[in-house]
């Protein structure tokens, strides 16, 4: 909101420093010195935080903080002195938390400008435009923290479970779309959007179904990981089942390996993830190509008829034995 489009009045001064307001909790009155006064944390960790959670340096008499980071900066020592972030940790933590939570923000603004847009009606009358985001905050702020409780509550049920194997272990799996590339030249922005929206939706359908979690999604490929080999091909096998029945979605092709991988701040690492993405590349438009640890893993489950392939040399690997799934009509 901080350019006016064409044709349009800008908002004034005080209805925008009313919304700044209103989005930050509280009213900005303090430059960073005063943050680390009142909050009894040493300014150069607070200015460290600040950028590892994504936003510009502060020069030292800018007026850019508010009440609730004098609040956010003390809460974080509070935190770190439960021992939950471990030490050395608290950098990289708050960069990932910086990092998810900017790409919602950025999402949930283009929803409201996307419905500014569509009634210039709530632009053309400035307090009713206030009064709309006093009512939108709220609701978004109670849904957001309902649907984070939920997912604590599903991996707490997981990490907390006295028969988990705790050995890191998991099934990861990469689909991408066939073509994408070719796709958006040929299509509009708009046409672009739904494609995009139908596979992420396909995506989290499938995967929350067959007991799978969603690592990240970008653009036209998604990361997943199942803490079983069956649960990854059934994941797999649904999603280009499904894909291939949908005339929007492009054909895709998965990627499946199993082996150890390194969980970290909401991301997935090591050789097994590696493998993954390598195999995607080399698999056919609607196959699955896995490696020889998935194959082992799933043994002679006559569900999942194995077949070797001609092993490939890929970045990273000169010879990467791989194995394909044909999948089953349903």
């Amino acid at each position: 909101m901080d350019d006016a489009e064409p044709g349009r009045s800008p908002l004034s001064a005080e209805t925008r420093r009313r919304i700044d307001a209103l989005l930050l909790g509280s009213p900005r009155k303090y430059n960073r010195l005063e943050v680390a006064e009142k909050s009894g944390v040493p300014a150069d960790v607070t200015q460290r935080r600040w950028r590892s959670l994504g936003f510009a340096t502060a020069d030292d008499d800018e007026v850019l903080f508010t009440d609730s980071d004098v609040e956010a900066a003390a809460l974080a020592e509070k935190l770190l002195a439960t021992g939950v972030v471990p030490a050395g940790m608290d950098v990289a933590v708050t960069r990932a938390v910086g990092h998810h939570l900017s790409r919602l923000a950025e999402w949930q603004i283009e929803l409201v400008r996307e419905l500014l847009e569509k009634q210039p009606e709530l632009l053309a009358n400035e307090e009713q435009l206030v009064a709309f985001l006093e009512t939108v905050m709220p609701l978004l702020e109670r849904l957001q923290t309902f649907v984070w409780r939920r997912h604590l509550a599903a991996y707490a049920a997981r990490a907390f479970d006295a028969g988990d194997d705790n050995s890191g272990e998991l099934a990861v799996g990469f689909v991408d779309m066939v073509g994408y590339t070719r796709l958006t030249r040929q299509i509009d922005e708009d046409q672009l959007s739904s494609v995009l929206d139908r596979f992420e939706a396909l995506a989290s359908t499938v995967v929350a179904e067959r007991h799978g979690r969603i690592v990240k999604m970008i653009g036209d490929e998604v990361l997943f990981v199942a803490d079983s080999p069956d649960d990854a091909v059934e994941i797999a096998a649904e999603f280009a089942r499904r894909a291939a029945a949908d005339a929007e979605i492009p054909d895709v092709r998965v990627g499946l390996a199993y082996g150890q991988v390194l969980s970290r701040l909401g991301d997935v690492f090591g050789k097994t993830v590696n493998i993954a993405a390598r195999l995607t590349s080399t698999a056919r438009p609607g196959t699955i190509v896995m490696d020889e640890g998935l194959a082992e893993a799933l043994g002679d489950e006559p569900r999942y008829p194995v077949q070797p392939l001609r092993p490939v040399s890929v970045r990273g690997y000169r010879r990467l034995h791989r194995f394909a799934i044909k999948i089953p009509k349903s």
